[in-house]
């Protein structure tokens, strides 16, 4: 397979289905940014983490190439003219929302309960929990946006949702795993 097909040198790129876009559609840069969060994701599973988080973060990564496959693909072109789905691979359902969540409840279980904001810091893997938390809300944003104009599978949207949510509680719990403070924010009062 080449890496270069020049096809996309006038600004366009094909979606799953062969519907040529701008390289700016809304489409384009939703999965584009769940490509992102995936490369950070990728750096928090490079860090002195457990084997178990390494082995969570690599499920989640596939996952995300999943969902990003789904949302590459526009909804007239999910089925073939066979009547066969075209991505012929297990979709981002209920049972993978429910795996973030089982994740979520067994971290939190751990940690002190929240009484204040936190702030994003104080070693470099918890840090690139926070930056990964970021994009994903922002490829929330985008997905949400998208399913504004055309329908996606709504579970796309509970995935990005809660995957935002385990990215907080593994910045926690990777604060208390390393024996660091976490910084509140504590506004002061005029």
């Amino acid at each position: 397979m080449k890496i270069y097909t020049k096809t996309g040198d006038e600004g366009t790129t094909a979606l799953f289905g062969g519907t040529r876009v701008k390289k700016y559609n809304l489409r384009i840069d939703s999965y584009g940014t769940v490509d992102e969060l995936n490369s950070y994701i990728g750096l928090i599973k490079d860090q002195e983490v457990s084997n178990y988080i390494k082995e969570s973060l690599l499920k989640i990564q596939n996952e995300l190439f999943t969902l990003g496959a789904m949302l590459a693909t526009p909804p007239e072109k999910e089925t073939l003219k066979s009547g066969k789905e075209r991505l012929n691979i297990p979709k981002i359902d209920e049972g993978s929302i429910v795996f973030l969540e089982n994740e979520i409840d067994k971290m939190d279980a751990e940690l002190p309960q929240m009484t204040h904001f936190i702030l994003p810091g104080g070693h470099q893997a918890v840090s690139f929990c926070h930056v990964a938390r970021c994009v994903c809300r922002r490829a929330e944003r985008l997905s949400v946006e998208l399913n504004d104009h055309e329908a996606i599978n709504n579970d796309i949207l509970k995935y990005l949702n809660r995957l935002s949510d385990y990215l907080f509680v593994l910045a926690r719990k990777l604060s208390k795993d390393l024996q660091i403070e976490e910084f509140q924010w504590i506004p002061k009062k005029n």
